[in-house]
């Protein structure tokens, strides 16, 4: 079955918890079509490059999908819907990384400078 990495931001006014729905809204969309969800990452609130339907952050959520290419055609009907979502991308890979996305490695980097800093 074909893999694919969906990321999609959501908008800078949400809670943590809706983004989380948001993030389970579209699984459920993968599952109820035959296809699987194997990871889901939030790599949390980030400042965006430029404004983006007038928002300067965003959330951003990743979704490590396996289905066939009707799923994901689905899955981004939905998500264009959705006026939480202010951007959305999918991609298809070869395999799926089974680390930490590099995302995610970098804000274990980020972590102990800002820890330093607090201890001085």
């Amino acid at each position: 079955m074909p893999l694919y990495e969906h990321v999609f931001l959501a908008r800078q006014d949400l809670s943590q918890a809706q983004v989380d729905a948001l993030a389970s809204t579209a699984t459920e969309i993968v599952e109820t079509n035959q296809g699987k969800v194997t990871k889901t990452e939030a790599w949390g609130l980030k400042g965006l490059a430029y404004k983006i339907k007038r928002n300067r952050k965003a959330h951003f959520v990743m979704l490590n999908i396996e289905a066939p290419a009707g799923v994901v055609a689905e899955l981004e009907r939905q998500t264009a819907i959705n006026e939480d979502v202010i951007r959305f991308l999918t991609v298809r890979v070869d395999e799926h990384e089974t680390a930490p996305s590099a995302q995610m490695r970098k804000q274990d980097r980020e972590r102990p400078r800002r820890r330093d800093r607090e201890e001085m």
